[in-house]
């Protein structure tokens, strides 16, 4: 499965793409400017009303990362972990992202509500189930929180600050995911919360 390769030459730092590139740096760099050309993208083609499905994941997964990697918008066929912790299993992949786009999509978008406290919610849901599945082989946090981020939008809310995940606290983020395992959702709405002050905070000053 070329979603297993590594590129040659790259000692096993950097995925086999189709650019040829060798460096993680290189690699890096070229994922952000991706990044940032997706978001744009996604700004504009998404509408506030706009309710998301499985295929809109996977369309922005493949807008993203689709110059770089051949297998982008598809889902994985290789196991991940993160520490000693699983993703579900590759095989159940077509199966849980039915379910999410079914009942977790079709419930909490389009996120038009007045309520802060009901965007917490609705974004920490969707972001905990969304990450907890990982249906993608790269890339599934920054569809997580630009997914995240269009959800503000459509609440008329300003993009959200995530710029405070590091060192322990991104411990604490992966945690607040894994407890959505038993829909145990306060500790990622907190999280959520403390990204949507920092946004209000920064676009008060």
């Amino acid at each position: 499965m070329i979603e297993s390769e590594f590129e040659p030459g790259s000692g096993n730092l950097v995925l086999k793409n189709l650019l040829g590139l060798k460096s993680k740096r290189a690699i890096d760099q070229k994922e952000a400017q991706a990044l940032f050309d997706a978001e744009k993208w996604a700004f504009g083609y998404f509408s506030a009303g706009h309710r998301f499905t499985e295929s809109d994941i996977k369309k922005i997964h493949k807008v993203f990362l689709g110059k770089i990697y051949p297998w982008a918008g598809d889902y994985r066929n290789v196991n991940l972990t993160k520490g000693d912790f699983p993703f579900a299993p590759a095989n159940q992949m077509a199966r849980l992202m039915a379910e999410f786009s079914g009942h977790i999509l079709a419930r909490y978008t389009p996120c038009r509500s007045k309520d802060k406290e009901k965007v917490v919610e609705a974004i920490g849901i969707v972001h905990s189930e969304f990450l907890l599945i990982h249906p993608f082989r790269e890339g599934n946090g920054r569809v997580a929180r630009l997914l995240a981020d269009l959800m503000a939008l459509q609440a008329d809310l300003p993009l959200l600050d995530f710029g405070f995940i590091k060192g322990k606290t991104k411990m604490a983020y992966y945690r607040a995911i894994q407890r959505g395992l038993a829909k145990d959702y306060k500790p990622i709405k907190a999280i959520i919360r403390q990204a949507l002050q920092r946004a209000l905070r920064r676009n008060a000053e």
